[in-house]
């Protein structure tokens, strides 16, 4: 089926160069990184996560939240997710793609990822980290292209499919639960040390996953024969409105905790993330924005008319993604360092080279997501003519 890829429009084959280049020049600046070390990034001793770990955490989101379109269709038999199921299943593929690729480049060294296989610890996080994370990917891989071989050939997926489709459910809540618990688990981070972390990392994924998903779609539409339906998108529509009300909700949860209470520890990275700390708020406009941009994206997806709109839906979901990004893929992590435990501020930036890499790996996804999403709505296309 890999053949679909290899034939496209002129855009089809720009868009991909566009991201060759931008993966030529990722990594371009992550062979200085490996011969200079982590020293051009912005990281330090007190922040020693930064915008890699930043976009590994946001991405274990988008990944999970492809079980928001495979329970209602493969468990309640939702049959309007039929055409868009696959969607879902091939962004998460390319979201862990993502994620693992964050893992390479932040290490520094590559070599260092083996030990994680050559020195098993299970009563690490990060070990468990890394099974759930690549069993999810290939549990997506299978069912996937299991499913739409299958499609292609106008027959049912066979039998033994359904049993994997089942441990995928569970496994994609599993794989953002365990990566919430590598940050609740430090106790001297009074940042991450909330027993709802799990629950907000779920929230914003299940409402910045489908939106992602939703955009997508409509870009699907735009430039292809494949029409993956208004039901679907306004189904998936109401899926970000719910989530990103809890999402909202799981944040005001914690001001009120840390504020109410008094207690220092608790209050001083928030009041980092949104005022600045002795001296240091290169964070607050960024985060100000996020808030900005939460409201109004609640105000577009709650406000029925705006949401059935796929032009204002359209701008809903960009707006969501920027919030829950910077929250997410920025503020969570530097945050959560800040202060230190000796109590004083380190300034963290992330420097070009860094988001060069950054951007070098999100075009990697990308260019598979392209592929992915090329043979899949080539074959969607055969089935529907």
């Amino acid at each position: 089926m890999l053949d679909r890829a290899l034939k496209g429009s002129q855009g089809y084959w720009g868009w991909l160069i566009f991201l060759l280049v931008l993966m030529g020049i990722g990594l371009g600046c992550w062979l200085y990184q490996f011969f200079e070390g982590l020293k051009i990034t912005g990281m330090s001793r007190d922040v020693s996560w930064g915008l890699y770990i930043g976009q590994l955490t946001y991405f274990v989101g988008v990944a999970a939240s492809g079980v928001m379109v495979v329970l209602p269709y493969y468990l309640h038999d939702y049959k309007a997710f039929g055409k868009i199921t696959i969607l879902g299943e091939f962004l998460a593929v390319s979201s862990i793609v993502m994620c693992l690729l964050f893992v390479f480049v932040d290490l520094g060294n590559p070599v260092r990822i083996m030990n994680v296989i050559l020195y098993p610890t299970p009563n690490s996080i990060l070990f468990w980290d890394m099974i759930v994370l690549n069993v999810y990917m290939l549990l997506n891989i299978i069912i996937g292209w299991n499913v739409l071989a299958a499609e292609r050939k106008g027959i049912h997926y066979q039998k033994w499919i359904k049993v994997l489709i089942y441990i995928s459910i569970p496994w994609a809540f599993s794989i953002h639960t365990v990566t919430a618990f590598l940050y609740a688990g430090l106790p001297g981070r009074h940042y991450w040390l909330t027993s709802i972390m799990a629950a907000r990392f779920l929230s914003s994924a299940f409402c910045a996953g489908p939106a992602l998903l939703i955009l997508l779609c409509l870009i699907v539409k735009r430039v292809t024969n494949f029409d993956p339906g208004k039901e679907q998108i306004r189904t998936l529509a109401g899926i970000v409105t719910y989530a990103m009300l809890i999402n909202v909700f799981f944040f005001l949860l914690e001001l009120f905790t840390a504020f109410y209470s008094q207690i220092p520890g608790h209050m001083h990275p928030i009041v980092f993330l949104f005022k600045g700390l002795e001296g240091v708020g290169n964070l607050a406009p960024w985060m100000w924005a996020a808030a900005v941009f939460a409201v109004l994206s609640l105000v577009l997806l709650v406000v029925p008319s705006t949401r059935r709109n796929e032009g204002t839906l359209a701008v809903a979901c960009a707006v969501l993604i920027a919030a829950t990004w910077i929250d997410k893929g920025l503020g969570l992590i530097v945050a959560g360092f800040t202060p230190n435990p000796f109590d004083t501020v380190t300034q963290y930036w992330p420097t070009t080279p860094e988001v060069l890499i950054t951007i070098g790996v999100l075009a990697t996804g990308f260019f598979v997501l392209t592929v992915l999403y090329k043979v899949a709505v080539s074959i969607k296309e055969e089935a529907a003519a």
